[in-house]
């Protein structure tokens, strides 16, 4: 699985140690998400009422939420791939990420894909 851009922020820690940033990256920090507990629900957030009634409707199904999911896929040797020129161009420092999960590029991603059976792209 391969995230890129507003994907990494899938892949950040809920406990993320605090991390030296220039102006830019800290403006990125401010502006997005700093975990899954923060991420919008699209047009659908609804000031915050949408990911509540989102998660209250996957819980009433039996559904895990995105942070199980993802502990799950590495439990299961899912290999995870952020990726680093977006990670640099946002500020998002390697500190900030989930264990286990691993930084490379694009051509990282397609090297590692060309014979798997399926690759995620998010």
């Amino acid at each position: 699985m391969f995230f890129t851009f507003w994907g990494l922020n899938i892949l950040k820690r809920k406990d993320k140690p605090s991390v030296k940033k220039d102006t830019m990256e800290k403006m990125f920090d401010i502006m997005l998400p700093s975990n899954t507990g923060k991420l919008p629900l699209s047009k659908m957030n609804m000031a915050g009422m949408g990911p509540a009634m989102i998660k209250n409707i996957m819980a009433k199904n039996n559904v895990d939420d995105i942070d199980t999911l993802i502990a799950n896929a590495l439990k299961m040797g899912v290999k995870i791939l952020a990726c680093s020129m977006s990670m640099d161009l946002m500020g998002i420092k390697r500190e900030e990420l989930l264990q286990n999960v691993e930084v490379g590029g694009v051509a990282t991603y397609l090297a590692s894909t060309e014979d798997a059976g399926l690759n995620l792209f998010i």
